[in-house]
């Protein structure tokens, strides 16, 4: 086997075992997630898992990287795709693909972040705790950002607070997630919807019309 071969195939498992690894861990938590696990589940020996990641840490830091992987390309890149102007019309689109996140299931439980985030927020400092809690903010800051932007050029009220609509934002986002895992609410997207054109001061919209924040392209491709 050639070395080009041979680097090609490690790639293409280590992709493989991340991807095992994400969405075990959107259903049971990074520390659901064993070598043992992933290596029966892909048919692979313990130490051939072992031998990608050397650590039980390593491996859930690198399943983290994959999640954020994924939540920039159907997040932050989509929001962004259709060429939406600062401030009040990306805040939009950002809005919109985040509820899409969710609403598509693009993981079988749910949104890995809002999982990872319960299972560690109690816990003392660490490296998986921080690249999670680190993760959360970059996000929050690129919305909180557009917030500014939309109330310095007069899209918002002067007097809206940037920290509050960011925490209300993700409250929905939350709701939804709890609402579409725990009850199967099929309807919950549309709801928060409504509620984040309510929270940004946007009439809500008519009967039979759609509820969409903002049009978006289709997704980009992995």
């Amino acid at each position: 086997m050639s070395p080009r071969r041979s680097a090609a195939d490690t790639r293409r498992t280590r992709a493989s075992i991340l991807a095992r690894g994400l969405d075990l861990a959107s259903v049971e938590g990074l520390e659901g997630l064993t070598i043992g696990r992933l290596a029966a589940d892909l048919s692979m020996s313990k130490s051939g898992v072992l031998g990608h990641f050397g650590t039980k840490e390593s491996l859930q830091l690198a399943v983290v990287d994959e999640a954020v992987a994924l939540f920039v390309r159907e997040v932050v890149h989509r929001s962004e795709a259709g060429g939406a102007a600062p401030g009040l019309p990306l805040l939009l689109a950002q809005c919109e693909a985040w509820v899409s996140y969710l609403e598509r299931d693009l993981l079988p439980g749910g949104c890995f972040f809002t999982a990872v985030t319960a299972e560690f927020d109690d816990r003392g400092p660490g490296p998986v705790r921080s690249a999670v809690a680190a993760r959360n903010a970059l996000w929050q800051r690129r919305v909180r950002h557009q917030v500014e932007l939309a109330v310095a050029a007069g899209q918002l009220p002067a007097g809206t607070e940037p920290e509050q609509t960011v925490f209300e934002l993700t409250g929905q986002v939350l709701a939804l997630n709890h609402a579409r895992r725990l009850y199967g609410d099929r309807g919950a997207a549309d709801r928060a919807r409504r509620a984040m054109r309510r929270l940004l001061g946007l009439p809500a919209p008519g009967a039979g019309q759609p509820t969409a924040l903002a049009e978006l392209p289709a997704p980009p491709e992995a």
